[in-house]
This record gives structure tokens, sequence and C-alpha cells, in this order.
């Protein structure tokens, strides 16, 4: 039996030197099922294709771009959106796959009613798992049937106003009894600006934690203003975050949004990448 699933593992192998490689690439995080992904906000200075190159630099694999961000190298002055064309969609699919990379989301979405459709339209044919997005709270009928229509997830997210969905409570009341093609996109940081702890807020979503922006914080400046640090070094306790997912079985991704230090934050990103896959060998 040995030998046949050795021998069955290097045909593969031999078909498909890519897979092997990836395979072999695989880091703990990735085999317990957990994905670092890039949320391109990070890089909102650039355009598309510069935040592919630098999601490629990082060794990161997956992404989500936000709503509006220019194209850039041959794309002119377009900008990522649902208004892009098929061919215009199947270039920018190529261009992140030659980068080894996939584009799994978009977001942040906050949509008017009748451009829901359009939406989600775009995120199945760009072949991503889930959008991130902020509906207003009367249009989850709409939300959920377009969910349901195209078979992608919704990760609500939570920006720290109370005019969106800032403590678990709100998002629950909202989309409990709903498809479970519904549910959070948590991001801990902005639960905390928002007086929140996160692993508290992370055990009310249990189940329905669709993604993470995930993050560390610290007080800067005179009025001690939170801000995005490398993680492990802020007031988030990442670990104790990890800890909870784990408990829960979690199994997604954890979209990197540094918001800081924009100009150049590749170091303390890489800074955070190793602290994340650290911690993750410890716990599991």
């Amino acid at each position: 039996m040995k030998t046949t699933k050795m021998f069955v593992v290097m045909l593969a192998c031999l078909l498909s030197g890519t897979a092997c490689a990836q395979h072999k690439n695989q880091t703990k995080a990735d085999k317990q099922g957990w994905h670092l992904s890039m949320q391109s906000y990070t890089f909102h200075l650039f355009s598309v294709m510069e935040s592919l190159d630098k999601t490629q630099d990082l060794g990161i694999r997956f992404i989500e771009i936000y709503p509006g961000q220019k194209l850039g190298n041959g794309f002119g002055d377009d900008v990522f959106g649902y208004q892009l064309n098929d061919e215009q969609q199947k270039k920018l699919r190529q261009e992140a796959k030659k980068r080894n990379i996939r584009i799994v989301s978009s977001g942040v979405w906050v949509a008017e009613r009748e451009e829901w459709e359009s939406v989600f339209s775009f995120a199945k044919k760009m072949k991503m798992e889930f959008i991130s997005a902020e509906p207003a709270r009367e249009d989850w009928d709409v939300v959920e049937a377009m969910a349901k229509k195209y078979r992608i997830n919704v990760a609500t997210h939570n920006h720290p106003n109370e005019n969106s969905y800032w403590k678990p409570e709100i998002l629950l009341k909202n989309i409990g009894q709903r498809a479970p093609l519904l549910g959070a996109c948590a991001d801990v940081g902005h639960y905390k600006r928002m007086n929140i702890e996160p692993v508290s807020a992370l055990k009310q979503l249990e189940g329905r934690i669709v993604s993470l922006h995930f993050k560390d914080i610290a007080p800067k400046g005179e009025a001690g203003t939170l801000e995005d640090v490398v993680w492990g070094t802020g007031v988030l306790n990442v670990k104790n975050m990890m800890q909870e997912l784990k408990r829960q079985h979690f199994k997604g991704y954890f979209t990197i949004e540094y918001e800081a230090d924009w100009e150049n934050n590749l170091p303390q990103i890489k800074q955070s990448v190793d602290y994340f896959n650290q911690v993750v060998e410890n716990i599991f």
C-alpha cells in the first residue's frame, strides 16, 4: 500500500510540477486551513499591479482587492470594480496567476441596493470565494438572495463607527437566522477601537467567521491613537486570538490589512508574517 501511494504521488508530481512545488512550500498554517491573504488597501498608494508584485515579494499567495484601486500597468486609467469587461477580468486573473497569486475576494463593498447583483456577478466571474462588504441593514434580503444565486460567501466587515456592524450583536441580529453563506469579516483592530475585546468578539461570532482583517495595534502619539504595528508588539494579544480561532476549528483567510507606514510597509508585514508562523508552530 505504501509503495502504491508513493508511486501515485510521484506520478502526480511528474504530471504537475507546479502543484508539487506548491504542496512542498505549504506552511504549517496552510496545512491547518489557515491562509494569509493580502488586502490591497495596504498598498493603496500603489496600483493593483504593484500590489500584486508586493504580495509576491512577501510570498503570500492570496489577495483581496478593494474597489476603486487603479489597476496600473497595462490597464490604462481603469480601476478595479464590477465595470471591468470580460477581457479585462481575464487579463487581471492572468496577471495574478503569473505571480502565483489568486484573487480570492474583493471589498470592502458598500453598495446601493441595485448594485448588489453586479457585485456578486463580478465576484463569480472572477472566481472569488467571497466578498467583504457592509450592506445596508435594510438590504439583507437582496444580499442573501444574491449570495444564494451566485454561491458566493459574504464576509461582513465592521468599520469603527456606530452606523456599521461595529459589535457582533448587531451583525448576528441581522444574519443570525439567514443562510450560512453570510458571516463576518472580523476586523480585530476595529473591534478594539470601539472598546470591544477582539477575543470576546470572536467567541460571539463562532461559526460565522468567513475571514478576518487581521492586525495588531498600539497607541501612538500624544493622543494615543491606535495605529497598526508589527503583529505581537501591540495590545491585541495576537496569540490569544489565534488560539481562540484554533479552538473554533476556523478554516479560512487571515487577511493582512496593515494601515501604517504606507510608503514602505513590507518590512513590518514580513515581521508580522514571521510572527504569525511562529505562533502557529507553537499552538499546533
